[in-house]
C-alpha cells in the first residue's frame, strides 16, 4: 500500500500573518488513491449528514464558510496524531523543527494559548475515542502531519535575498517534501504526492530536486491539466503529481488544506488579541490586501511604540 502525501498551503496573498504549508501522509489502497472510498466509515464531507463517529474533512474554505473556527478545529482535534494542551506544545510535534523558534520571536505569539481554542476538548476526547474504534474497520492509517509556519519576518527575509515572493512558497514546499520522506515509517511502500498548482506554474522539476538532491528527477508530464515527475534512486519510489483544486480530489489534500488554515487561524486569532491591547477597539482583521491597509494604519503608531519595524509586521510582496 503506498503513502499517499496531500500537501496545500494558506496564507500566501495577505500583508499580515503568517503562511503556513502542510504535509499530511496516510496509507492507503493503491486502489483508491483519493481515499474518500476507503476511509468513509471515518471520513464525512460537507454535505453529509453529521455522524459523532465519523470526522469532517473537505476543502478548509468550505468546513471554514459551514462552521467557522469551531469546526475547523474539532476536525483537526480529532485527526492530528498528538493532542496537546498549549499551542506551544503541539507546534513541534507537526511542523518543521525551525518554527517554534521563529514564531517564539513574534511579539503577538502565545505557547501558552490552551487547546483547544473554542471547542470543549472532553467532547473532542469522546471524537477522537469515537473515530479510533472505527479505524480497524479500514484498510488505512495516518501517517505524519507536518507543517511550516512562516512569520512576517522569515517571510520578508526570504523575499531580500531572492527577490521574489514565490521562493518562500517554493522553500516551504521542498522542506516538507523532504520532510515528509524523513518521517514516513521504515517501509519501502511508494510515497506518492499530490498537491495544487503553485501560482499557475507547469514546472517544477527544479524543486522537486532541490528536496531530493540523491535522487534523479524525471518529468513524466508538464501541462496546465497536471504536471507529474517521478523520483528514482531514493530509499522508496516517489512520484508527485500537481493538479488545479487537488483538495477537492483527495483526503490527504483536504486534510492539509484544514491543517493550513487551522494553524493560520489560530495564529491571527493571536496577531489580533495582541494589537488589541494596544489599539483598543480595533477590528479585527485576517490580513488581506485592502482590509490589511486599514488595519496597518491604525497599528502603526503603536509599531513604533514598540519599537518594532515595518518589516516585522507587513510582508513586502
Amino acid at each position: 500500500m503506498p503513502w499517499v502525501v496531500g500537501i496545500d498551503e494558506a496564507g500566501y496573498g495577505p500583508n499580515l500573518g503568517p503562511l503556513v504549508q502542510s504535509a499530511v501522509a496516510i496509507h492507503l489502497p493503491e486502489s483508491d488513491l483519493a481515499g474518500w472510498k476507503t476511509l468513509k466509515p471515518v471520513v464525512r464531507r460537507c454535505g453529509e449528514k453529521g455522524d459523532v463517529w465519523r470526522m469532517l474533512v473537505d476543502d478548509s474554505k468550505k468546513v471554514y464558510s459551514r462552521g467557522g473556527l469551531e469546526d475547523l478545529e474539532f476536525a483537526m482535534l480529532t485527526t492530528i496524531p498528538s493532542l496537546q494542551e498549549t499551542l506551544g506544545r503541539l507546534l513541534p510535534a507537526i511542523t518543521l523543527p525551525w518554527v517554534r523558534g521563529e514564531l517564539n520571536a513574534e511579539a503577538w505569539f502565545d505557547a501558552n494559548d490552551t487547546i483547544p481554542a473554542v471547542n470543549d476538548l472532553e467532547k473532542i476526547n469522546a471524537s477522537r475515542t469515537a473515530v479510533g474504534d472505527n479505524w480497524g474497520k479500514i484498510p488505512a492509517a495516518f501517517g505524519p502531519f507536518l507543517a511550516a509556519v512562516t512569520p512576517t519576518p522569515r517571510f520578508n527575509r526570504i523575499c531580500d535575498e531572492s527577490g521574489s515572493k514565490a521562493t518562500v512558497l517554493s522553500r516551504g514546499f521542498v522542506e516538507l517534501l523532504g520532510g515528509a520522506l524523513l518521517e514516513l515509517p521504515h517501509d519501502d511502500d511508494p510515497m506518492i504526492v499530490t498537491c495544487d498548482k503553485q501560482g499557475g506554474r507547469n514546472f517544477y522539476a527544479g524543486m522537486i530536486q532541490e528536496a531530493f538532491p540523491d535522487g534523479w528527477v524525471i518529468a513524466e508530464r508538464e501541462a496546465p491539466i497536471e504536471s507529474r515527475y517521478r523520483v528514482e534512486l531514493l530509499s522508496r519510489p516517489v512520484t508527485i503529481t500537481f493538479r488545479p483544486r487537488a483538495d477537492g480530489e483527495s483526503v490527504a489534500v483536504a486534510l492539509a488544506s484544514m491543517l493550513c488554515k487551522y494553524l493560520r487561524e489560530i495564529c491571527m486569532r493571536q496577531f489580533n488579541r495582541y494589537w488589541a491591547t494596544h489599539v483598543p477597539g480595533i477590528q479585527p482583521t485576517a490580513g488581506y490586501p485592502v482590509d490589511a491597509k486599514r488595519f496597518f494604519a491604525e497599528i502603526e503608531p503603536s509599531v513604533r511604540k514598540l519599537g518594532l519595524t515595518n518589516d516585522q509586521v507587513w510582508r513586502k510582496k
